[in-house]
């Protein structure tokens, strides 16, 4: 798992926050750690193979809470990749949503922290699939089909003046999740290559407009 790509980034955010004297001397990389150790600790045998706790608890003392105070739901965030990126590199499935919450616990001394890991379903009977945006935030793919484009009542919904009012749809097949152009003037791509229809395997980069999501399933 790339923990030092985690662990660099969450440098760059935090722009000499943690450089601040304080008496505990917790990094967010023992965090990821721990976080990857509770998922390998608690796997289970799925029907298709290997499923990884996807619900993260994370305690914190009071005053690491207040040392991560400026960056708590961008640590969450990070954290809830590592989770995914570990679950990649290990051949794990998740089963919901990953989550990661982030709590103070009164009696933990400064440096101390617990991490609880825990399997929790999702809505959906199938695999959990996820667009994610340019600006990291998700979009959850259910069984129905799924419309992106610039209407406001499409699903997925980007302001990108490229993109078509109704620019593509994505489907369950009894193969997995399908992308089709519906027409647009600048075509979709995936990976590079132009498609009308195309079956996504998790990391597929779509490329609609100037505008480029990543799809992940669990």
């Amino acid at each position: 798992m790339r923990l030092q790509q985690f662990e660099e980034r969450l440098e760059r955010l935090v722009e000499g926050t943690l450089s601040k004297p304080f008496r505990s001397n917790l990094q967010p990389i023992e965090i990821g750690r721990r976080l990857t150790r509770e998922m390998d600790l608690h796997r289970r045998v799925g029907v298709h193979g290997l499923i990884a706790p996807n619900s993260f608890s994370v305690t914190l003392s009071p005053a690491d809470v207040e040392r991560f105070a400026n960056f708590i739901d961008a640590l969450s965030r990070e954290l809830a990749d590592a989770a995914r990126e570990h679950a990649r590199t290990e051949g794990y499935s998740f089963v919901g949503p990953v989550d990661v919450q982030v709590y103070e616990g009164s009696r933990l001394r400064p440096g101390r922290f617990v991490v609880t890991a825990e399997v929790v379903e999702g809505p959906e009977e199938s695999p959990y699939a996820e667009l994610v945006l340019p600006d990291g935030s998700r979009v959850a793919l259910g069984d129905g089909p799924a419309i992106l484009g610039r209407l406001p009542e499409c699903d997925v919904v980007l302001g990108d003046p490229n993109v078509s009012r109704r620019h593509a749809e994505f489907r369950r097949t009894s193969d997995g999740v399908v992308v089709t152009d519906l027409g647009s003037t600048n075509g979709t791509r995936v990976n590079g290559v132009p498609v009308r229809e195309h079956l996504l395997v998790s990391g597929d980069e779509i490329t609609v407009g100037s505008t480029t999501l990543v799809f992940e399933l669990s």
